[in-house]
């Protein structure tokens, strides 16, 4: 995989450019730097890259960060602002002033800034090659995703247990008097990984129909013998790195449609992780997914299987690789996910994800939690 100096020397340019914050994950990358406040990263070939970040930061980003540090003072920042008030112009000449004629700039860089920069440099912009890159785990990144998915583990199984402990009255599923609600599951969920260093938001909670609706939140009471799916995609507090685990319980008797639909996923999934190794096309896993359902009697579109089989986990909940039909080779140090899925309207849905490695021999799971579907 090209190395950041040979995109920055293979465009002709003179020095590579980005800006934001630790959110935005390629930032975050390149420095390994926590900071809500947005900074400029600047990296020439052959040199190593540097931030230019607010004093008051300065003395931590110089522990934390893997870039080297320059102060705003020190960049010249706070003496071009006396002259230019309008801060994407200032920023712009600070960069100039630091690069050279020809710069690299990703997709994702400020309009504001790019634009004056255009005015000032020669612009070109990178197709995605730090995202290309973030795509392949080192051993420390993969130590950081296997962390936190341990902690999603536990945080399912106590969601999973609470499902399993409850009693239905009139269908309804109750416990300790209460019913159990879609809320209730998730804010144990989100408390379990707070207790482990970690915090997710937007867990998906569903039952009955909107189970068939992969991406709803999921609101009110859970119900007896209706399909539950549980969808958590937390993150480390400290390092930023997710994982994403699904999982579909029914506490009672399932139809048997959806015993059917659940026997089929599961077949799915154990098919795409003995298919994803080294070297094997994303596409061709995805494919072979799509034909085993179909042999099924399950079809692809608006309902049946309807998304991709997997996506890279990182940085982002959504990543490189794609497990779909745009899909590419799959690479030792890949971090993906494997989560094959049915939806049908009348019926519900079901969905099971493990996020694991790929390497030379096939797919390590992360994802330890069993795949139990009745809870009896």
């Amino acid at each position: 995989m090209d190395s950041l100096d040979d995109v920055i020397r293979r465009s002709g340019a003179d020095a590579y450019v980005a800006f934001g914050s630790s959110q935005n994950a390629d930032i975050r990358y390149l420095t390994r730097f926590r900071t809500e406040d947005p900074f400029v990263y600047i990296k020439k070939p052959g040199e190593k890259g540097f931030m230019v970040i607010g004093q008051m930061e300065y003395e931590r980003a110089m522990r934390e960060s893997i870039a080297a540090v320059m102060t705003r003072g020190e960049s010249g920042l706070l003496d071009i602002i006396k002259e230019e008030p309008i801060k994407h112009r200032a920023y712009a000449k600070m960069i100039a002033n630091h690069t050279g004629p020809r710069i690299i700039l990703p997709a994702s860089f400020p309009y504001g800034i790019g634009h004056e920069l255009e005015s000032l440099c020669e612009v070109t912009i990178d197709p995605g090659s730090v995202e290309t890159a973030r795509a392949i785990k080192s051993d420390d990144e993969i130590r950081n995703i296997r962390g936190v998915q341990a902690a999603t583990d536990i945080a399912m199984e106590r969601a999973i247990s609470l499902v399993k402990a409850s009693r239905p009255k009139k269908g309804v599923l109750y416990h300790d008097d209460q019913p159990v609600t879609s809320e209730q599951v998730r804010s144990l969920i989100h408390k379990t990984l707070m207790d482990y260093g970690c915090h997710a938001i937007d867990t998906i909670v569903t039952c009955g129909k909107d189970t068939a609706l992969p991406h709803a939140l999921g609101t009110g009471p859970l119900m007896e013998s209706e399909p539950v799916v549980i969808d958590t995609f937390p993150a480390d507090d400290m390092n930023g790195y997710f994982t994403d685990m699904t999982r579909t319980v029914v506490r009672g008797e399932p139809s048997a449609e959806l015993l059917e639909m659940y026997g089929a996923v599961l077949e799915a999934q154990d098919l795409g992780i003995s298919l994803v190794m080294h070297g094997a096309s994303g596409s061709a896993v995805h494919q072979a997914v799509v034909d085993l359902f179909a042999e099924k009697g399950y079809g692809t579109g608006n309902e049946g299987f309807t998304h991709n089989l997997g996506h890279g986990v990182g940085l982002e909940v959504h990543e490189q690789p794609t497990l779909g039909p745009v899909g590419g080779a799959l690479a030792a140090g890949n971090v993906a996910t494997i989560e094959p899925g049915l939806y049908y309207r009348d019926i519900g849905g079901v969905r099971l994800e493990n996020t694991g490695v790929v390497t030379t021999a096939g797919f390590e799971s992360f994802t330890r939690f069993p795949r139990e579907f009745i809870l009896r």
